[in-house]
């Protein structure tokens, strides 16, 4: 079955096919959509037993829970939510534990693979990043404003110039851009090297001012 849902909200373009979010712009988090539409229970099911096989637990249900995480789910599949009711709607069927094993897996791996469609067209690494902050989130290792920071600054593709201060995308540089090269890349120094590094704007974030 595909993973791919079809997404409704106000977003716009910065030209370069990456979704940018200025303060007057719709929050990713709003965008709408039936999420689950084409996700029946029996697919969450399968992503528990796969979630199972690879650690190498016993696949089962705790059948009260089960059951009416079942009744829900199928009950809710068709209406059109926010992204991050979605995500929060994971986080509590986590919690639920309708099965034996692996829950927190079974149901960021759900969060992970809607968000892998939401923002298709963001460029690899940060789209890695937001599907690992949604995880975390659903697994409930990540507070919710945490998450929604993450990826509020990872939706935004920074325009950099000369004498920028940025940081990568885990923050574990920070430096200044010294030269945008020809071919779209930035030159830029850490704080903690001599050297000029190089990298593609994607894998750096503006600090804030």
């Amino acid at each position: 079955m595909a993973d791919e849902t079809t997404t409704r909200s106000a977003e716009t373009s910065d030209g370069r096919g990456h979704r940018r979010g200025d303060c007057g712009e719709q929050s990713p988090l709003q965008t709408r959509a039936a999420f689950f539409e084409n996700w029946s229970w029996e697919l969450v099911i399968g992503f528990n037993r796969t979630a199972c096989a690879r650690g190498s637990a016993q696949h089962g249900f705790n059948r009260e829970a089960e059951s009416a995480c079942r009744t829900d789910w199928e009950a809710g599949r068709s209406r059109e939510i926010a992204l991050g009711e979605a995500l929060d709607l994971l986080r509590s069927f986590h919690r639920r534990a309708p099965f034996l094993f692996f829950n927190g897996n079974t149901f960021a791996d759900s969060g992970r693979r809607i968000c892998e469609a939401v923002f298709a067209e963001l460029p690899t690494i940060r789209r890695r990043e937001i599907a690992s902050a949604v995880g975390h989130y659903i697994a409930g290792v990540l507070d919710r404003e945490a998450m929604a920071g993450i990826i509020e600054s990872l939706w935004q593709v920074a325009q950099l110039t000369a004498g920028d201060r940025v940081r990568t995308l885990k923050g574990t540089l920070h430096g200044v851009i010294t030269r945008v090269l020809d071919d779209g890349r930035v030159a830029w120094r850490p704080d903690s090297a001599a050297g000029e590094l190089t990298a593609l704007p994607e894998s750096l974030e503006s600090e804030p001012r």
